[in-house]
């Protein structure tokens, strides 16, 4: 543990009003003791949203003034990382400069302590704790909720609708840093997925339902997958 009032890493992030840390919460987490990259084992569901004015003014300050093309919501269940297994659930806000496309991730939370310092600090992902109730299965519902500052709940249902596609791909993620740089990190993904329509719910005491939007919404489900995320440059 640290003093939280030095930890500027963890405290100095601009996230939307669910990513907010609590004083007794930071007094609580460990130092940063997984830097990147990290290479995770995961199985996922995730879905699109469209994007617009909403969806723009979740993006931070460094980023503002970026069109929102479009949302990604998703639950994530990790079963080897560099900080052990836990559940995630994530909104990002996907974009583009000029013709390169990049994602913001906005909103995200997980049930470790070490994976929300370790988002926080090697990529400036403003990840707070969540508790998660369901399984990730094609008919079966996950939610997740709020345990800090704001209360929110995000569900998701699943209905798959075909068979396993293997896909390759790279991304990049584009976070501000609490010292108002921006980074990007390249995302590497190999698995396998399968199309479905995801009935999401989005409940909140904060904005989260204007831009992660509730309803039914096509989306993927990731049998199982490996990713790695690098470094970020400047």
């Amino acid at each position: 543990m640290g003093d939280t009032n030095t930890r500027i890493e963890l405290t100095g992030l601009r996230g939307v009003p669910e990513t907010a840390l609590s004083a007794a919460l930071l007094a609580s987490l460990p130092a940063n003791e997984a830097p990147a990259p990290w290479e995770c084992h995961c199985s996922a569901l995730l879905w699109l949203g469209r994007g617009g004015r909403t969806a723009a003014a979740a993006l931070p300050p460094g980023l503002g003034g970026s069109p929102a093309l479009a949302t990604v919501g998703g639950f994530v269940r990790y079963t080897d990382t560099p900080v052990g297994a836990y559940d995630e659930v994530l909104g990002m806000v996907a974009s583009r400069t000029g013709l390169r496309p990049w994602g913001n991730v906005a909103f995200m939370s997980v049930n470790s302590e070490s994976s929300l310092v370790g988002g926080r600090t090697n990529w400036a992902m403003p990840k707070t704790l969540a508790r998660f109730d369901g399984e990730l299965a094609d008919g079966g519902l996950i939610t997740g909720s709020g345990t800090d500052q704001v209360s929110w709940t995000v569900s998701a249902a699943p209905r798959v609708l075909g068979p396993a596609i293997p896909l390759k791909t790279k991304a990049t993620a584009r976070q501000q840093f609490a010292d108002g740089r921006v980074g990007d990190s390249l995302l590497t993904f190999s698995g396998r997925i399968r199309p479905a329509f995801v009935t999401v719910g989005v409940s909140s005491a904060g904005p989260l339902p204007t831009w992660l939007r509730p309803g039914r919404h096509l989306g993927a489900f990731v049998e199982d997958a490996i990713f790695s995320l690098g470094e970020p440059r400047f």
